[in-house]
C-alpha cells in the first residue's frame, strides 16, 4: 500500500470513528474514495478545481467545530492556496489538515506546474503551521492518527517514493537510527532510505525527520557533539538550516547539504533520474559525507 492508498484507507477508517470529521477534495483521489462517498454522503465532497475556496470552505467548517481533511496535489494545494492557508487557518488559529501528494517531482513528467519542492519552506512561513513528512505509509497513518484533531493546522506531505522499513514514529520527535562519532546525518522523510545507503558503514549518527515543524531541537542537541550534519531533504535544499542552526547554537557548525537545487527541473523524465540528477542517491550522499569529513 502506498501513501496516497493510505490516506483513503485511513479516512475512511476516521470517518467511521469520528463524526467530526469531514473531507474536501480537489478532484483527486474521487474513484479511490467511492465507498467512503457512499457511506458517508454528507461528510466527503468533491470541490473539484477549487484550491482557494475549498480552504475557504475548510475553514468555515473548521469554525463550526468540524475536523476538515482537504487533498490535491502539492503546487495546487500549497502555492495556489497560500493566502488561504495563510489568513483563513494560520491568522485564525484553526485546526485543519492538509494532504498533499506529488511531492517535489513524483509528477516529473508534467513539469513545473505539477512540481512542487517548495512546498516545506513556503509552509513553514506560517506561523504556527504543522509540517510532515512521512517515509512511508503506515508513518503516515500512524502520525495522521496523533494529530489530525489536535486543533492546530498540519501538513502532509505525501509521496510516491517510500523508506523500506517503517519505524514507530511519534509526531514533534526525530528518532535516533543510528549512533556514531564522526557526523550527524539528518534525514527527512524519504530521504531516509538513500541516506542508509550512503552511511551504512560510517561511524555516523542518523536522526530520522517526519515532523520537521515543531522542529525537535532537544534530540539533534543530544546527538551532534561532532558538530558536523548532513542534511539530506527531499524538498528544496537548505530549507531546515536555521532551524538546525539555532538548536545548536553556540556550538561552531559545519552543513553539508542534499536536497533539490533551486533551479526549475527542466528534465523530463522519472522521479528516480530526477534524484540522480540532484544528488539523492546512496553514492551521491556518501561523496557529500566525505567532502564534510575532511
Amino acid at each position: 500500500m502506498n501513501m496516497r492508498q493510505q490516506l483513503i484507507q485511513s479516512g475512511e477508517a476516521l470517518l467511521a470513528k469520528d463524526q467530526k470529521l469531514v473531507i474536501l477534495l480537489g478532484d483527486m483521489s474521487v474513484f479511490g474514495f467511492r465507498e467512503a462517498f457512499k457511506n458517508f454522503p454528507t461528510r466527503i465532497y468533491n470541490i473539484g478545481i477549487l484550491e482557494q475556496s475549498t480552504i475557504g470552505l475548510a475553514a468555515g467548517l473548521a469554525m463550526t467545530g468540524m475536523v476538515p481533511i482537504v487533498h490535491t496535489i502539492a503546487p495546487f494545494l500549497v502555492e495556489r492556496s497560500l493566502e488561504q492557508l495563510k489568513d483563513d487557518f494560520g491568522y485564525q488559529k484553526l485546526g485543519g489538515n492538509f494532504v498533499s501528494i506529488g511531492a517535489s517531482y513524483d509528477y516529473s513528467a508534467l513539469g513545473c506546474t505539477h512540481h512542487c519542492p517548495g512546498d516545506v519552506g513556503i509552509l513553514k512561513n506560517i506561523p504556527g503551521m504543522e509540517i510532515v513528512v512521512p517515509g512511508t505509509a503506515a508513518e503516515f497513518d500512524s502520525l495522521l492518527r496523533q494529530a489530525y484533531d489536535n486543533g492546530r493546522p498540519t501538513y502532509y506531505r505525501l509521496s510516491e517514493q517510500e523508506n523500506t522499513e517503517s519505524y514507530p514514529v511519534k509526531f514533534g520527535k526525530a528518532q535516533v537510527i543510528k549512533k556514531g562519532k564522526k557526523a550527524t546525518i539528518i534525514a527527512v522523510g524519504p530521504a531516509l532510505r538513500p541516506s542508509l545507503e550512503a552511511c551504512a558503514n560510517d561511524d555516523v549518527t542518523i536522526l530520522y525527520y517526519t515532523t520537521v515543524a515543531p522542529f525537535d531541537s532537544d534530540t539533534l542537541r543530544n546527538n551532534c557533539s561532532s558538530g558536523r550534519v548532513l542534511l539530506c531533504e527531499p524538498y528544496y535544499t537548505g530549507t531546515l538550516t536555521n532551524d538546525i542552526m539555532s538548536a545548536l547554537n553556540p556550538l561552531p557548525i559545519v552543513i553539508e547539504n542534499v536536497g533539490v537545487p533551486r533551479e526549475f527541473l527542466t528534465h523530463y523524465g522519472k522521479a528516480s533520474e530526477q534524484d540522480a540528477y540532484i544528488g539523492m542517491t546512496g553514492s551521491a550522499i556518501h561523496s557529500k559525507l566525505k567532502k564534510l569529513l575532511l
